[in-house]
């Protein structure tokens, strides 16, 4: 497929190699205009933004993912397959199950359980486990240590469902999954098929453990620990 494609208006050589993807579209507006300089908006198709700028003088982009798998399943894929992409950093949010695991927190996922038929296209003779760039997630947790942030590296579930009917999601903290969010899974399996690294940095947005919540608000404009490390490490 040649560029711009049906769902990103940019060119090739408009994104850098490392893209940060937030899932919401105001969160990676507010990245650009907050940590990049000289950010230009490269892709403003279906309000999904991207922005490509530079953060220390090195070259970084930012675009949201959408919500879900199918939706960082396209985006994720144009970028690794048509935009030479190397890297990408998913900066979002997500539900906590662990009990150490507290609000704001951040969450970097080694690998990604999931209750998605994602993986089916692969047709592979067995069970998939996808995973992190061991590199990436090396390098952000020396920068998270570095920071003094709080934070576990574990297992991540990533859920194509918000409102689980079965109420069962907590039933996989029990195999050590640390938390849900809905993305993470894709992106390990598109990176894994391109041959690129891909990471999840989640910040700790509620918690299934105690049920407490943070706004809509507080999770498009804080959590500025995940964006840094994630920056720090592009």
């Amino acid at each position: 497929m040649s560029t711009p494609t049906p769902h990103i208006a940019a060119k090739v050589g408009d994104f850098a190699k490392t893209v940060l993807m937030p899932g919401d579209p105001l969160r990676a507006k507010f990245v650009a205009e907050t940590y990049l300089e000289n950010a230009v908006l490269i892709n403003p198709v279906r309000g999904i933004n991207g922005y490509t700028g530079t953060y220390k003088g090195k070259p970084v982009s930012v675009m949201a993912s959408g919500m879900g798998m199918p939706s960082i399943g396209i985006y994720s894929y144009e970028l690794f397959h048509f935009y030479e992409v190397d890297n990408i950093i998913r900066i979002g949010t997500a539900g906590s199950m662990h009990p150490d695991l507290k609000i704001r927190d951040v969450a970097f996922g080694m690998g990604a359980c999931t209750n998605s038929s994602y993986v089916n296209q692969f047709e592979l003779p067995g069970t998939y486990a996808p995973v992190a760039s061991y590199e990436l997630l090396k390098k952000a947790v020396e920068v998270t240590e570095g920071m003094g942030v709080n934070y576990k590296v574990g297992n991540f579930l990533s859920s194509d469902n918000f409102y689980d009917d079965s109420q069962g999601t907590m039933k996989w903290a029990k195999m050590g999954v640390l938390c849900v969010e809905m993305e993470a899974a894709a992106l390990y399996m598109n990176a894994a098929r391109a041959g690129k690294n891909a990471l999840a940095i989640c910040t700790i947005s509620d918690s299934l453990v105690t049920g407490e919540a943070t706004t809509a608000e507080e999770r498009q404009n804080s959590f500025h620990n995940m964006m840094k490390i994630a920056l720090e490490i592009a």
